[in-house]
């Protein structure tokens, strides 16, 4: 497929954090950059005068424009340095590696201890991170630190040199930092049961530690020692506070692809993050045109086989969202909780913000086929017969029971047809009767269209629940409409849809298209009610504050109107005015009411 022009790839791009990367005419890669709102921070290149001669180089290679969201600007910062790494682009500095970022690292040895590092050494210990900053690392390994006593020397603790008595208890014993294992005044277990807290703290589950701290924070409290409480309390509110894990990076996962597919009528979206040593090093979406109504499952398949191919990813596990089969000798894994399976939400993520930003693309340089999408959709979940190119929709207003009326909105291939819009007065209903009312309207608009031989549409949605929808019904089946045309009721709060003799109303997903497009009906038809309402309201207290002047009839009020546009004009113009318009022994009594 044609990639879309810079313009429209730019009108599209989400207002998400993230990494954006510019291409040049042999599909090159210029440059690399982070952004915490894409849209704004892409576009920028496009629209300022820049002061350097080789931005402005840059921007004029660009010719074409990828991008990776991710859930923060941190992520973004993390995400930037491993694409810089792994493609060197032209236009970007050149950066180190990865120890340019700190790690908090539980080495592995007998009273484990936890240090920050630069340092990443495959030696059985643990790694967290990288962090985007070291003081993030420090900040959290104080906390840890003033909670758990935890030793800082480098000594050998095997348990042969603790038994020989070769250590003697420092000073941070003595200062209370230290419980001294090295004389062996604390047990192994009583130790190692610390560093499995402190282990849950840098992933991010505070549960055991926060009990502890709530209970130490209670028990000084209650010994009146109200400033160190204090203290506690401020190290709980950083932990409820604190987001530890980066999902873009986790040390633990390792050359591994990630694949997701997000799916509608016609066209399949599935991503493919390429992970190493647990950073994101590559993101694609992949666009098929379905031909035979092929599953999910199926096209994953080809996909994972074509973009393996495509890339030269030799990856021995993949993760993805449904048991797969493959002929490739791989670990298929399909994540359920934890680091895995956000990463695959990442992905899952990244593909509908594609698919989205290709139905904004296509809305603008192939409306057909956007229209035809919608109303495929529609049809389907609204369950109708047919498409619904043609959709009416009715509201009623009498607000406080006065001037009663009802507007009729129509809707074609999904968009507004301002022209087909109607309003109604209420004729045959004595006071506010919304059910009387909406079964006035319906069955007025449709004997109307009958009569005149006017094309019926496909779907009418009238704004109230059953109810109203029940009322329109009777007009319907009067009329002998009863399953020609499909009808609807959407109630306001919950956004409930119901259908015709069944009680229990459908529930469209909140982002769904289709239900954007019944909103907007409904939102429209109330819009063009009320506005009726509000000028009927208006007119009715202008005409009653002219008609009670004796001896001025409707026909004068309507020529004064005309003339003057206004009461207040009325009121003001002079008695020679007047008299030029409605003759001088009216003009003089409506002088005189108004003097």
């Amino acid at each position: 497929m044609q990639e879309p022009s810079l313009q429209l790839q730019l009108s599209t791009l989400p207002e998400n954090p993230g990494v954006y990367q510019f291409y040049d005419v042999e599909d090159k890669i210029l440059y690399v950059g982070k952004a915490k709102n894409l849209k704004k921070r892409v576009s920028s290149y496009f629209t300022k005068n820049h002061d350097t001669g080789k931005t402005r180089v840059l921007v004029k290679k660009i010719r074409a424009i990828k991008h990776i969201v991710v859930p923060t600007e941190s992520d973004a910062l993390l995400l930037e340095n491993n694409l810089i790494k792994k493609y060197r682009p032209r236009y970007n500095v050149l950066l180190k590696d990865d120890k340019s970022y700190p790690w908090i690292c539980i080495k592995n040895e007998r009273f484990s201890r936890i240090f920050p590092t630069r340092r990443h050494i495959k030696d059985g210990s643990e790694y967290f991170g990288p962090y985007t900053s070291m003081k993030t690392v420090r900040t959290l390994l104080d906390l840890i630190k003033s909670v758990y006593p935890l030793r800082t020397c480098s000594y050998d603790l095997s348990n042969e040199k603790i038994e020989s008595g070769k250590y003697k208890r420092c000073l941070e014993y003595h200062l209370g930092n230290c419980k001294a294992p090295c004389e062996d005044l604390q047990s192994l277990e009583e130790y190692q049961k610390q560093v499995d807290d402190i282990r849950e703290i840098i992933k991010g589950n505070f549960k055991s530690s926060l009990q502890y701290f709530k209970h130490q924070m209670k028990a000084l409290a209650e010994e009146m020692r109200f400033e160190e409480a204090q203290i506690i309390k401020e190290k709980i509110d950083v932990l409820e506070n604190y987001q530890v894990k980066s999902t873009v990076v986790n040390p633990k996962i390792n050359n591994v692809d990630v694949f997701s597919i997000i799916s509608d009528e016609a066209f399949a979206y599935i991503n493919f993050f390429q992970l190493s040593h647990g950073s994101i090093i590559r993101s694609h979406t992949l666009e098929i045109k379905k031909k035979l109504d092929e599953t999910d499952e199926e096209l994953l398949e080809l996909a994972i086989v074509e973009i393996r191919q495509r890339f030269s990813s030799h990856s021995k596990e993949i993760y993805v969202p449904f048991k797969v089969t493959t002929d490739l000798n791989l670990k298929v894994t399909v994540p359920i909780l934890g680091d895995k399976k956000r990463i695959l939400e990442l992905s899952e993520r990244n593909a509908k913000l594609y698919r989205q930003e290709r139905f904004n693309q296509i809305k603008i340089i192939d409306p057909g086929r956007h229209t035809n999408r919608l109303m495929a959709q529609m049809k389907k979940d609204i369950r109708l017969s047919e498409e619904p190119r043609h959709i009416e929709c009715f509201d009623n207003s009498n607000i406080q029971g006065s001037n009663p009326v009802a507007a009729c909105v129509v809707f074609k291939d999904g968009k507004p047809s301002k022209k087909d819009y109607r309003h109604y007065n209420i004729k045959t209903v004595v006071g506010p009767d919304d059910f009387a009312s909406m079964e006035e309207v319906v069955f007025r608009r449709y004997k109307r269209l009958l009569e005149e031989e006017e094309p019926l549409p496909q779907l009418i949605v009238i704004d109230g629940g059953k109810g109203q929808l029940s009322s329109a019904l009777k007009s319907l089946d009067l009329l002998g409409l009863r399953g020609k045309i499909a009808i609807i009721g959407i109630a306001k709060r919950l956004e409930e849809i119901y259908f015709p003799g069944d009680s229990i109303p459908l529930y469209l997903d909140k982002k769904s298209e289709s239900l954007k497009i019944i909103q907007q009906l409904r939102n429209e038809a109330h819009r063009f009610g009320i506005t009726f309402h509000r000028n009927k309201r208006s007119t009715g207290a202008i005409s009653s504050e002219l008609s009670t002047i004796e001896g001025v009839g409707e026909k004068t009020i309507e020529e004064l109107l005309k003339k003057f546009k206004s009461v207040k004009r009325v009121k003001e113009a002079s008695l020679e005015g007047l008299s030029a318009e409605v003759g001088m022994a009216r003009a003089k009594k409506i002088y005189d009411a108004f003097h």
